[in-house]
C-alpha cells in the first residue's frame, strides 16, 4: 500500500500501482468526473500516471487556475493534429501555453492565412467531439528520433537529440496523432471544451534565432468555457480600441519612424502631457524631501564594470568607442552608477542620511526590434527614478514612506487596484548569500511593517538586491507593472560609497532604488489606454478649445480664449469656417475635455455653451465666462495642488 496526504492534511492508503484517477475515485465519482490533472509532490501529473511511491497529492478541477494552462497546451496538440490532417506535409515544431492562450509553430513553405482558420477550427471541434484519450508514452530515445526522422519531422528529431542524456522521453499520443511532449495532460480530448479561438498568423524563426528557418506561427486562445472566451475577446476589442499608437495619432501626441526605432518623437499635445506629468511627480519628490540631481548619458566602461552591470547587462547597453583615446563609453541603461557618483563627492555624514536624490534620467536600452511596442516598449526613456541611501536602522522607514508616496501618486492618476510582488534573489547575481540574506530580511521587514500585502515571486530580484514590484490594474482589468523598491548591499560595496558614522569610523550605506511611474514613456502609454484617451481635465493637453458657430464671433471667440489662458487653463480657438458639429466632432475624436461653444448670441451675452466630453448627459450647459472660468479652474487644477 502507498500513503497519500491530501492538501487538508488527511490521508488515504491506496493499493501500489493506483493513479491520482484510483484516488479520486476513492474520494468520490464526482470528484472523479470533474478531474482534469493532479498535483503530485509539487509537479503537474496525468490522471492515470501511477504514483512513484507515498505522495502529497492535490486534484485539480476545471475551475482551478492550472487547469487553465493544461486546457490551452492540449488546445494547441488539437490544433497541430488538425493543421497536419488538413494540410499534409506540414511539419511541426514546438507549441507551448502562453498567457490567455497558446501558439504551435509550423514548418511550411506554402504560408497560412486567416482564411484558413475557419476550416482549422472546425476541424479541432470535431478532435474534441471524438474525445480521444491522451495516453503517455515512454520512448527509446534513439527510436524516437527514428521514428520523428522517418516521418520527415526534423525539428522533433532535433529536439530530441538536444535533450540531456539522462531526461525521458515521453510522447502524447491522441488517436493515431502523437508528439513529443513533457506533458501532463487531460484524460481526453472532449475534456477541453470548445471555448477556444485562432487568433492570427505570424512569423517565428526556429528556436528564436534569426540564422534559423522561418516558420510559420498561429496563436490562439482558449478558455474553460464560452462565458471566459467572450469576455476575453471584449477585453481585446476594449483594448484595440483604447490602443494608445493609434489614440496617439488621434490625439496628436506623438509617433515613431524607421530611422529612430524604439524612440519617441514627441509633438506638442504629447510634450505638453509629458511635462504636466513631470511637473506633477517633481512637485511630489521636492514635497517629500528628495534632492533633483542630472548625470551624463555616456560613462567609461569602467564603472558598469564595477556596479556589475558590464557582465550581467552588457547585450542590453549601446555602446561608444572613442579611437582617439582608446575608451570605450556606455550610454547609461540605467542611473544608479551615476548616483554613486555623486553621492561619493565629498565626504557624507550620518547625519545626511537618510539622502533621497532623484532624477528623471534618460536611459538607452536595446530592445530587439520585434519586441517594440509604441510606448509600451522602447529602447530611449526618462525613468522618475531616484535612490535613497540610507543606514540598515532607516530601511524600514523609508519603505514605508516611499508605498504612502506611490499609492497617494497611483490615486490621483486614478489607480487605485495595486498588486505587490516580492522577488528575491536571481541565480545571476552579484553579491554573497550573506549580503543576499540580511537584504531580503531587511526588505521583507519592511514590508510588512508597511502592512503591504505581497506575494512571493521567487528569482526574480535585480542582480544586485531583493525588489517589491507594485503591478497596477488599469480600467479593463488589465495589468502592468510600474513601481518598484529595491534594497542594495552590493553596489555601495562594489563602487565604494562610504559615510561617518556617530562612532567616526566608516560605514556603507544602504542603497533603495526606487521609481513610482518606472519609464514616463510606459506610464504615459498605460494612462492613455486606461481611460481610452478621455483623461482627466488636468492632464488633458488642450484642456478646452472655444469654437465659433459664424465669424461674427471671432473676436469674443479671442477674448475668451485669452482670459482662459490668464486663469492658467490650456485653451485653444478653433475659427474655421466649417459647421459647429464637424468641429465638435473633430475635437471629440481628439479627447478635447471642453469645447466652449460661442455664436452671436454667446457674444452678446457674455456666455458660454459648453460640451462636455462622453458626458451624453451634459451635452450643453449655458454659463457666463466668469463662472465657466471658476468651474474649469477648478477641473482643470492637479490633485496635488487642491490639497496644498
Amino acid at each position: 500500500m502507498i500513503n497519500i496526504t491530501l492538501p487538508d492534511g488527511s490521508k488515504r492508503e491506496l493499493p501500489e500501482g493506483s493513479s491520482p484517477l484510483d484516488l479520486a475515485l476513492d474520494i468520490s465519482k464526482s470528484l472523479a468526473k470533474a478531474a482534469m490533472i493532479a498535483r503530485v509532490n509539487g509537479e503537474e501529473w496525468d490522471l492515470k500516471r501511477p504514483f512513484d511511491g507515498d505522495s502529497e497529492v492535490a486534484i485539480i478541477t476545471r475551475k482551478d487556475e492550472e487547469a487553465l494552462e493544461v486546457i490551452r497546451h492540449d488546445t494547441a496538440h488539437i490544433l497541430a493534429q488538425a493543421v497536419q490532417e488538413l494540410f499534409p506535409g506540414t511539419q511541426v515544431t514546438i507549441g507551448p501555453a502562453i498567457e490567455d492562450g497558446f501558439y504551435y509553430d509550423f514548418a511550411r513553405e506554402e504560408p497560412f492565412s486567416p482564411e484558413d482558420f475557419e476550416a482549422i477550427e472546425k476541424r479541432m471541434a470535431q478532435i474534441v467531439d471524438a474525445d480521444l484519450p491522451f495516453e503517455r508514452e515512454v520512448w527509446d530515445r534513439n527510436e524516437a528520433i527514428a521514428k520523428f526522422e522517418d516521418l520527415g519531422e526534423r525539428y522533433k528529431a532535433e529536439l530530441i537529440r538536444d535533450l540531456p542524456e539522462d531526461e525521458v522521453v515521453t510522447l502524447y499520443r491522441q488517436g493515431e496523432w502523437f508528439d513529443l511532449c513533457r506533458g501532463p495532460h487531460l484524460p481526453s480530448t472532449g475534456k477541453i471544451g470548445k471555448a477556444f479561438k485562432l487568433m492570427k498568423v505570424a512569423g517565428a524563426y526556429w528556436r528564436g534565432d534569426h540564422r534559423n528557418a522561418m516558420l510559420q506561427r498561429i496563436y490562439g486562445t482558449a478558455w474553460r468555457d464560452d462565458k471566459e472566451l467572450k469576455a476575453h475577446l471584449h477585453r481585446l476589442e476594449e483594448a484595440e480600441k483604447r490602443d494608445h499608437r493609434r489614440l496617439g495619432k488621434q490625439m496628436e501626441l506623438f509617433h515613431f519612424q524607421e530611422e529612430a526605432q524604439g524612440q519617441v518623437f514627441w509633438h506638442p499635445n504629447g510634450w505638453t502631457l509629458y511635462r504636466t506629468v513631470e511637473d506633477y511627480m517633481r512637485r511630489r519628490l521636492q514635497a517629500d524631501g528628495y534632492v533633483e540631481i542630472k548625470t551624463p548619458q555616456l560613462m567609461d566602461r569602467k564603472f558598469w564594470e564595477a556596479s556589475g552591470h558590464w557582465d550581467k547587462y552588457r547585450e542590453n547597453m549601446f555602446i561608444s568607442s572613442i579611437d582617439q583615446e582608446e575608451k570605450v563609453l556606455a550610454v547609461k541603461p540605467m542611473n544608479c552608477p551615476c548616483h554613486v557618483q555623486v553621492f561619493n563627492q565629498g565626504q557624507k555624514s550620518y547625519r545626511d542620511l537618510p539622502l533621497r536624490m532623484a532624477e528623471f534620467g534618460s536611459c538607452h536600452r536595446y530592445e530587439p526590434s520585434g519586441s517594440l511596442h509604441g510606448l509600451m516598449r522602447v529602447r530611449g526613456f526618462v525613468q522618475d527614478d531616484a535612490h535613497i541611501f540610507c543606514t540598515v536602522e532607516q530601511i524600514t522607514d523609508e519603505v514605508k514612506r516611499f508605498c504612502e508616496l506611490l499609492k497617494s501618486v497611483y490615486k490621483d492618476f486614478g489607480f487605485e487596484d495595486i498588486r505587490i510582488k516580492f522577488s528575491d534573489r536571481p541565480d545571476m547575481r552579484v553579491g554573497s548569500d550573506e549580503v543576499w540574506d540580511k537584504a531580503e530580511a531587511a526588505l521583507r521587514e519592511a514590508a510588512e511593517a508597511s502592512g503591504l500585502d505581497y506575494e512571493h515571486n521567487p528569482g526574480d530580484g535585480a542582480f544586485y538586491g531583493p525588489k517589491l514590484d507594485f503591478v497596477l490594474k488599469d480600467a479593463i482589468g488589465r495589468e502592468w507593472q510600474t513601481g518598484t523598491i529595491q534594497c542594495d548591499f552590493n553596489l555601495p560595496e562594489r563602487l565604494d560609497a562610504s559615510f561617518v558614522g556617530e562612532d567616526s569610523d566608516k560605514h556603507r550605506p544602504v542603497m533603495l532604488h526606487r521609481a513610482v511611474l518606472g519609464s514616463l514613456e510606459r506610464f504615459l502609454g498605460v494612462l492613455i489606454e486606461s481611460y481610452a484617451g478621455k483623461l482627466p481635465m488636468w492632464l488633458a493637453p488642450r484642456q478646452v478649445v472655444v469654437a465659433t458657430i459664424t465669424s461674427d464671433a471671432d473676436d469674443y471667440a479671442l477674448d475668451v480664449c485669452e482670459k482662459m489662458k490668464a486663469a492658467g487653463l490650456r485653451v485653444e480657438t478653433d475659427l474655421r469656417n466649417e459647421k459647429i458639429n464637424y468641429k465638435v466632432r473633430e475635437h471629440s475624436v481628439g479627447k478635447v475635455p471642453v469645447i466652449a461653444v460661442v455664436g452671436r448670441k454667446e457674444a452678446e451675452d457674455g456666455t458660454l455653451a459648453l460640451r462636455f466630453l462622453g458626458e451624453q448627459g451634459r451635452n450643453q450647459e449655458m454659463m457666463s465666462l466668469d463662472e465657466a472660468i471658476v468651474k474649469l479652474q477648478d477641473a482643470a487644477t492637479a490633485p496635488d495642488l487642491k490639497r496644498v
